[in-house]
């Protein structure tokens, strides 16, 4: 005889409409003996979307995307009793299942048996039909050599220094302590990550570009993009952005991928920051266009950043080969020959665009809406110099960022980026 869990998600998920949704919610709602039952089955449909290429993150954030938070936090709920079962997660997973929201467990049946029982079947009907996705690490209790990777012994507390430095530069309200705190961060990504690069080819490392997913969510998803895209190509990664599923991949070396997870985040704190100033100060002399100065502001944010870690990447990269050849004993007059980090530098970019390929090979160059406000393009361009960039010093690459064309009432914003 069928279930009544059969029964209530034959009833509700394989039909549109909330009629179906009211009849294996009423099935459910009589059956209070099938509610653990019920919850494993939801576990089924989460260890589905690992197959499938999706991460705790990435899978919360299209619920709240699609649905709303209330089911988001039902989602959680199920991620962290089905990845409970694993011994041992892919790298990232950990952090990701410590910000999952609704820690503890959401209650059960609240506000009723029905209602409850309805929020987890629009959930179960979400997730029976999510896409596949390009994946970005091997999912939970697959085997594989390569698992976590062993960190460099000075990754850990280099990386809390970068975080601890971002975070104050943040919160300070004097710019020149923000600028000399930034400016350190600055210079501890970009000789961590040339390091890195060095110790590889020195020790003939096999290990390859990898990949991880950043959230790019709405409003303003497309500015977000940008911004994401330049922080990316400064720091010799790659960012393909999916704007319907609300992240976007970033492909490159793993200490260039924690970098750029941090900047990005540092970023757009002080930009958001900045916008709720000059918003208010809009508001203030009776705009009341809120929504293009937001859009304009942090297009033009985004795109004057770009050039600027444009700059500060190659300048870094150049300071660095000059250390290296001095380092090496080269010749005055050889200062213009390639010497050995340049090469270096330059295998790597070819390995992470060779990587891009493989996962992407379908990818289009996405010609962003312009700004439309003149006042908000204005006053993102001036946040956008104001900024304190914790960001890498390596060498600008990318397919992404550095291209903006034409747009708008006033011939500003537009930008170009892979999708």
């Amino acid at each position: 005889m069928e279930s009544v869990i059969d029964q209530a998600c034959a009833a509700a998920l394989y039909a549109e409409g909330d009629a179906a949704l009211d009849t294996g919610a009423s099935l459910l709602a009589a059956a209070p003996d099938a509610d653990d039952a019920l919850h494993r089955r939801g576990e089924e449909f989460v260890t589905r979307a690992w197959g499938r290429g999706w991460l705790p993150a990435d899978l919360v954030r299209f619920v709240r995307l699609e649905l709303d938070e209330r089911r988001a936090v039902l989602a959680a709920t199920l991620i962290a009793a089905e990845t409970a079962r694993y011994g041992e997660l892919p790298p990232r997973w950990r952090a990701q299942l410590d910000e999952l929201p609704g820690r503890p467990p959401a209650p059960r049946n609240k506000p009723d048996r029905f209602s409850y029982a309805s929020d987890l079947l629009e959930l179960f009907r979400l997730l029976l039909r999510l896409p596949a996705i390009e994946p970005v690490g091997p999912a939970p209790g697959t085997a594989t050599d390569h698992l976590h990777r062993p960190p460099a012994a000075d990754e850990p507390r280099m990386l809390t220094r970068i975080r601890a430095l971002l975070a104050k530069a943040e919160a300070t309200g004097f710019p020149e302590e923000a600028e000399a705190l930034t400016a350190k961060a600055q210079e501890l990504m970009a000789r961590h990550s040339i390091d890195e690069a060095l110790l590889a080819a020195r020790s003939h490392s096999t290990d390859g570009p990898g990949a991880c997913r950043i959230g790019v969510e709405p409003p303003y998803e497309s500015a977000k993009a940008i911004l994401l895209d330049a922080v990316a190509s400064a720091n010799r990664c790659q960012a393909v952005w999916n704007g319907d599923l609300g992240f976007s991949t970033v492909v490159g070396f793993e200490p260039d991928l924690e970098v750029v997870e941090l900047l990005f985040t540092s970023l757009l704190v002080q930009g958001t920051a900045a916008m709720t100033r000059a918003e208010a100060g809009q508001r203030a002399s009776g705009r009341k266009r809120t929504k293009t100065f937001r859009q304009s502001f942090l297009m033009a944010y985004a795109q004057r950043l770009g050039s600027r870690l444009a700059d500060s990447a190659e300048r870094a990269t150049a300071e660095a080969d000059a250390d290296t050849a001095t380092a090496t004993g080269a010749a005055p007059e050889a200062a213009a020959a390639p010497t050995g980090l340049l090469p270096v530098l330059a295998a790597r970019d070819v390995a992470v665009t060779e990587a891009t390929e493989r996962m992407f090979p379908r990818t289009t160059t996405t010609r962003v809406r312009g700004a439309t406000d003149l006042d908000g393009w204005n006053h993102g361009t001036e946040a956008a110099d104001r900024a304190r960039m914790g960001g890498s010093g390596k060498g600008h690459r990318g397919r992404g960022s550095g291209e903006h064309g034409g747009g708008g009432e006033h011939g500003r914003g537009g930008g170009e980026i892979m999708a």
